[in-house]
């Protein structure tokens, strides 16, 4: 298991990847709005979601959890 984590502080603005989906490396899988920006979140291996650890509107911490990659 991979966790991808939030490259800043901010809130989930879109979740585009979802559980069961397949990604690819540099594939967006989120959104996080920081400062009035919208800033991707990149998978940074190939999987398979297994777990989404946030939801759409959920306010989120640098560095935190935000899905698993199998």
């Amino acid at each position: 298991m991979r966790k991808i984590l939030s490259p800043v502080a901010g809130s989930v603005f879109r979740i585009q990847a979802l559980v069961g989906s397949r990604v690819a490396v540099d594939d967006e899988v989120m959104l996080i709005e920081s400062m009035k920006m919208e800033l991707p979140v990149l998978a940074d291996i190939a999987g398979e979601v297994t777990a989404l650890l946030v939801a759409q509107g959920d306010v989120v911490k640098e560095g935190q959890p935000l899905l698993l990659l199998a």
